[in-house]
């Protein structure tokens, strides 16, 4: 069952997460309006809260995980 409230489509796009003065690369398997699914290489080292940007575009995104997996995060985008 779906509980997204946007469908997500698959994207591949190379990120950056950023939180308290660290950046961590990223890749965005697939997004909606309202939130992604990040691929990291340690998600527990990821903080609940953090802003991601795209690469080409230093516009920050602030996320909040919803869910974490081996190896990716599932965030909401606040």
């Amino acid at each position: 069952m779906e509980r997204r409230s946007a469908p997500r489509k698959p994207v591949l796009m190379s990120g950056v997460i950023k939180f308290a003065e660290i950046t961590v690369n990223c890749l965005i398997s697939d997004m909606s309006i309202s939130g992604a699914s990040i691929e990291v290489s340690n998600p527990q080292d990821i903080p609940e809260r953090f802003s991601v940007l795209f690469k080409g575009d230093d516009t920050p995104l602030a996320c909040r995980v919803v869910w974490r997996r081996a190896d990716r995060v599932g965030v909401a985008f606040d």
